[in-house]
């Protein structure tokens, strides 16, 4: 006779099958929530999360501050999900021993393995991964409140595993978010794509240039120095004061060395005008000079532009004579482009031909150049066009002389005392090989 307690049924037999099915199916779909709010929530942009939650959207606000604490957000998503796959494991297991017996184990572990593998992992997070913010806004709002009802548990679970990390140098406070490098932002705004207009991506692009140029890319060199000569003639000095195309110039005597001061030409005209401008008045309303060090990068020396409130400078070397001038215009020029509708005409000293080639005169800068041909060439080399032939001939060429830099045919075709004053640059002979690239 079998007893009472091997003939009462357990209450885990008298739960319907389709229920079974029903709590497994539940709990897989946990299982992929878990996993997709998980890669969700650390491949979102951090920066755009930042803009979001500055503008008040309530679920960035709310996953910004999920990702304050990286540590204790996988906790309770490791939680969840574990504690949701071992059930379903539980739950598969009972459907088996109900359908089939002990026989029907192998098979029901390995179809779960599939199916979790298929529904909740790679898939969940494989959505996660190319719409975080659809999922990550959303699962905030869940996460929230689930970690602080099982905060003594992940609490507990983040303090043993953080003792491990610190026991291998790892401090878990730390922020993952490392500042970007110069070359690291040119990569953001080089894939920003549509999202930053065309001409705002080479503005960004040539602010982060700007500490790898110097003054002297960008200066005037000194025999192109437009000034007043205080030993020249007082009718042409009112009547270069009257005709400049500059708003300042350097005042010297005999010769840019000897520099006296820059003149604001707007504050002597009213003067001028009046037949009441004389050279003491002239003198008086000069500034000092201001003097810039050769070597001085360009975002410094906007920086001590902005500070000193002046707008040109006087390129000096450690000699003290001067190189060249430079003034705040040249720089923004460098930021912006040149200010004109066509960018080809607007490069000083070079005209683009009907052939393709180019008529470049020798103190054309070599930055310039770079730009416009596609040259690739040392930044530390020659400023100028002239600087760069004589570089690679050695020698003062005559008209006519024929050299290939960068594959681009070069020919001099006017010299001037002991300088190149005119050449022409052809296209590339042959296209440059393009380097193959990399993925990850």
């Amino acid at each position: 006779m079998k007893s009472f307690w091997a003939a009462k049924p357990t209450t885990v037999d008298t739960i319907p099958l389709p229920l079974l099915f029903t709590i497994l199916g539940v709990l897989i779909v946990l299982s992929g929530c878990f996993s997709s709010s998980e890669t969700a929530l650390m491949t979102l942009n951090r920066y755009r999360l930042r803009h979001l939650a500055r503008d008040g959207h309530p679920g960035a606000r709310r996953a910004e501050k999920l990702l304050g604490r990286p540590d204790r957000l996988i906790g309770i998503i490791l939680l969840g999900n574990n504690f949701v796959n071992i059930a379903a494991s539980s739950v598969a297991t009972l459907i088996a021993l109900r359908l089939g017996g002990e026989g029907t184990l192998a098979a029901a572990t390995g179809l779960l393995t599939l199916v979790i593998l298929i529904f909740s992992e790679v898939a969940p997070k494989t959505l996660a991964a190319l719409r975080p913010e659809h999922i990550a806004f959303p699962a905030s709002y869940i996460l929230g409140p689930l970690l602080k009802l099982l905060y003594p548990l992940v609490w507990l679970t983040n303090s043993i595993s953080n003792s491990l990390l610190r026991v291998l140098g790892v401090q878990p406070t730390e922020g993952g978010q490392s500042a970007l490098s110069r070359e690291e932002l040119r990569t953001v705004v080089n894939e920003a794509g549509a999202m930053i207009p065309q001409r705002h991506q080479s503005m960004l692009l040539s602010i982060l240039d700007l500490d790898q140029a110097t003054v002297e890319d960008i200066m005037v060199p000194r025999n192109e120095v437009v000034g007043i000569d205080l030993e020249d003639d007082w009718n042409r000095i009112r009547s270069q004061i009257a005709e400049s195309e500059y708003t300042r110039l350097p005042v010297y005597e005999g010769s840019i060395e000897k520099i006296r001061g820059i003149l604001h030409v707007r504050r002597v005209l009213t003067a001028m005008l009046d037949s009441e401008l004389t050279r003491e008045r002239l003198l008086e309303h000069m500034r000092d000079p201001y003097f810039v060090p050769e070597g001085t990068h360009l975002h410094v020396q906007m920086r001590n532009f902005q500070t000193l409130r002046r707008r040109i400078g006087l390129v000096v070397d450690e000699y003290g004579e001067i190189l060249g001038l430079v003034t705040l215009e040249d720089i923004l020029e460098e930021i912006v482009g040149e200010f004109t509708t066509d960018p080809a005409e607007s490069i000083r000293d070079i005209h683009p031909q009907p052939d393709g080639s180019y008529l470049a005169a020798g103190s054309a800068s070599v930055r310039d150049l770079k730009r416009l041909v596609d040259w690739e060439l040392p930044a530390d080399g020659p400023k100028t066009l002239n600087g760069l032939i004589l570089e690679h001939l050695e020698t003062i060429p005559e008209p006519g002389t024929a050299l290939l830099i960068d594959e681009h045919p070069v020919t001099v075709l006017q010299t001037e005392e002991n300088r190149v004053k005119v050449a022409r640059l052809s296209p590339r002979i042959k296209p440059r090989a393009k380097q193959p690239k990399h993925e990850d």
